[in-house]
């Protein structure tokens, strides 16, 4: 039997992850030839999408994936490493934490799903560690709607969520 990853950059190597611009890797792996045309879509989608997408995802310690929002709603799937959490801000306001892992003991779960239009970031458990995670997005993702984070916007804001917001985005 051949020798599995055990590191994310046998992981990155083996999956030929890129840079992703909100911080980590990924590789888009699956992209639907299945099209929503643009009036099926909710208000905000400029043109037709692809009924879902799914990439690889991995995040290594010390890096963070920055907070982005964007126009359809993501299923994230945790395969290996450490546990992940995403933090998360509705568009009201409210924020919760999805802890990514498979121990359902420790409040970890498999798979969690980011509303769409709810502003997200998220980071290794622990900051020591990486985490080898799929993210399925429906209607799929286009960069036209995705928005990365500005961190004095997002404070002005989410006062009440000045810390997380400093810790997960930029400089711009």
């Amino acid at each position: 039997m051949a020798n599995k990853p055990d590191s994310a950059s046998d992981w990155i190597k083996n999956l030929q992850l890129e840079p992703h611009p909100e911080g980590g890797y990924y590789r888009e792996t699956y992209r639907s030839e299945l099209m929503l045309a643009r009036e099926a879509l909710p208000p905000g989608f400029a043109g037709p999408r692809p009924v879902a997408t799914a990439i690889y995802f991995l995040l290594k310690a010390q890096n963070f994936s920055a907070f982005h929002r964007l126009a359809s709603d993501e299923l994230w799937h945790f395969y290996a490493g450490s546990p992940l959490r995403v933090h998360v801000i509705d568009p009201a306001g409210v924020y919760s934490v999805l802890l990514l892992g498979n121990d359902p003991k420790e409040g970890e779960m498999p798979q969690a799903v980011v509303a769409a239009g709810s502003w997200f970031g998220s980071h290794v458990r622990g900051w020591r560690s990486w985490s080898l995670l799929g993210c399925t997005v429906s209607p799929g993702f286009d960069f036209a709607d995705f928005e990365i984070g500005d961190q004095a916007k997002l404070i002005a804001q989410f006062p009440q969520h000045r810390r997380i917001i400093q810790k997960l985005t930029r400089s711009q």
